[in-house]
């Protein structure tokens, strides 16, 4: 079955996910991996929440909640962005919660989503851009199929000021 397996299931995000969502989202140890410079108000998430329609074509994203059978218990969050239709490829993005890093995880939600964007989808390829100092990650991807494909030199500055490459991963479907 698609987006499950026998321990873990990935579901559209909900309305009382909110309180998740903003703890991941203002955790400031996490936006050295992203784009976030400013924490989050509630409102402001839940404004996101109420209008995020979870149509890849119309938002050219598409971010899904990682939980754990039976619980229920969030693991983690996994994104299709950038999507692009015409050249059937998106980017792929994951945060796994500390609770729950290193049990796999991580490594089963990005192979169903994979499969997902393969099969539902019709993608050719998936692109993962990872700081070069996340070895964790790039790991992860690596033991999912993707290849290292290129390095972009000093791309992003750290809170610290120091610049970190760039690597990207590929994963042909």
């Amino acid at each position: 079955m698609l987006l499950s397996d026998n321990e873990l299931y990935i579901r559209a995000i909900e309305p009382t996910d909110i309180d998740t969502i903003m703890n991941w989202e203002n955790d400031t140890e996490l936006w050295k991996f992203g784009s976030n410079t400013a924490p989050f108000s509630r409102m402001v998430i839940w404004k996101y929440i109420s209008n995020y329609s979870a149509d890849i074509y119309k938002d050219g994203q598409l971010r899904l909640l990682v939980c754990l059978k039976p619980s229920g218990a969030i693991v983690g969050m996994v994104d299709l962005y950038d999507f692009d239709p015409r050249n059937r490829r998106a980017y792929v993005g994951i945060m796994t919660d500390r609770l729950y890093q290193r049990k796999g995880y991580g490594l089963r939600a990005v192979r169903m989503l994979a499969e997902y964007a393969r099969e539902v989808l019709h993608l050719h390829q998936l692109t993962a851009a990872i700081s070069a100092d996340n070895q964790k990650s790039r790991a992860l991807f690596e033991k999912a199929g993707f290849s290292q494909t290129a390095v972009l030199k000093e791309w992003t500055v750290q809170p610290d000021g120091n610049y970190v490459d760039q690597t990207i991963y590929q994963l042909f479907l």
